[in-house]
């Protein structure tokens, strides 16, 4: 079939482009399958055939075959003699624990609840309404914090998909003179370590919801910062903690709408002294038809959690309803930026 996805080039027919456009859902289903079943785990000691891994999968053995040869016709693995199957380094990256966590990644953004989100897209676009709480029935960081296992995996693929973003951030801001971080809605604190790990003088303090920062004293303490950070558990739209020099908010003004980023920039401008700065790490879009992944991720933006990926000036104007002043917008070696931003 010449017009699967990933058959062919730029030089191909404008209509054979689109549809593979349309059908590279095909291919993440077929990724999200091998992660699921944990074939990269299976094959880590060698070669093996769908036979010798249909038993320890829980799958029918020719259907696994199948689907081992359209992987290895991905690039994810390699058929040898006897059809067996090994990794390639591809999928070597799909190994539990590999790094990237591309594993937990695929997991989380290709299962049913996400997926079902993209079958809403044009409720989404017609209404502003995120099309997970259509088919969902609920909010996604609702949802999250009712299925722990999805959580975690949630909260794993965060740091695969924004791996190089810390190091990067921690790179290209000056944190000199800075005595406490706050990470507000950090996670499992891996922007926080990466900034400590850097920077030797300041302190942290790592806030979120409880279910969220469960997982954050091993990724601390793997990153020997764990001794300077102070976990305190909670909820940005109530509160947050007072006496940071600096507050980062790291991939959280995207996921909210307007009138909720304007809730929890409220608590930090409360929280904040007059001289502290926010950081909120973030794409900044480019103007006009500049190829950009963010220009992609503000969809799932949109359809996922009801939020949005901003323009620099978008940024300016959302922070000036918040009492804040937009003062400068520093790059990164990643694909995020950092908007720097002052009591006004």
């Amino acid at each position: 079939m010449s017009d699967a996805p990933g058959a062919g080039t730029q030089s191909l027919p404008p209509h054979v482009q689109v549809i593979q456009m349309a059908t590279a859902s095909w291919v993440s289903a077929v990724v999200y399958a091998a992660a699921v079943l944990g074939l990269a785990d299976h094959l880590s000691a060698g070669p093996k055939s769908a036979g010798e891994l249909a038993g320890p999968t829980g799958s029918h053995a020719p259907s696994l075959h199948r689907l081992m040869r359209t992987l290895a016709s991905l690039g994810v693995l390699t058929e040898g003699d006897e059809q067996r199957f090994g990794l390639t380094p591809l999928g070597e990256a799909l190994k539990s624990g590999a790094p990237g966590s591309a594993r937990a990644t695929v997991i989380a953004f290709c299962g049913a609840a996400f997926w079902h989100s993209w079958e809403e897209i044009v409720y989404s676009v017609q209404t502003g309404k995120p099309g997970f709480d259509k088919s969902m029935g609920m909010p996604v960081f609702e949802f999250l914090a009712q299925h722990p296992e999805a959580a975690s995996y949630f909260s794993q693929a965060m740091v695969g998909f924004h791996g190089a973003e810390p190091p990067a951030v921690a790179a290209a801001y000056d944190f000199s003179g800075v005595s406490t971080v706050v990470d507000v809605g950090g996670a499992t604190g891996n922007m926080l370590a990466a900034i400590l790990s850097r920077h030797d003088g300041p302190r942290g303090v790592l806030f979120d919801r409880p279910h969220v920062v469960q997982d954050a004293p091993a990724l601390l303490q793997a990153h020997g910062v764990d001794g300077r950070v102070t976990i305190d558990a909670g909820d940005f739209f109530e509160r947050v903690p007072s006496g940071g020099d600096v507050y980062v908010l790291s991939h959280i003004i995207h996921d909210w709408s307007e009138a909720q980023c304007l809730t929890i920039l409220g608590h930090c401008r409360k929280a904040m002294a007059p001289t502290s700065r926010l950081l909120i790490v973030e794409t900044v879009l480019p103007p006009g038809d500049t190829p950009h992944p963010g220009k992609l991720l503000d969809m799932v933006m949109l359809v996922v959690p009801g939020g949005q990926e901003r323009t620099e000036a978008e940024y300016a104007a959302l922070l000036a309803k918040a009492d804040f002043r937009l003062t400068r917008v520093v790059p990164t070696a990643s694909m995020v930026s950092v908007v720097e931003a002052l009591p006004a």
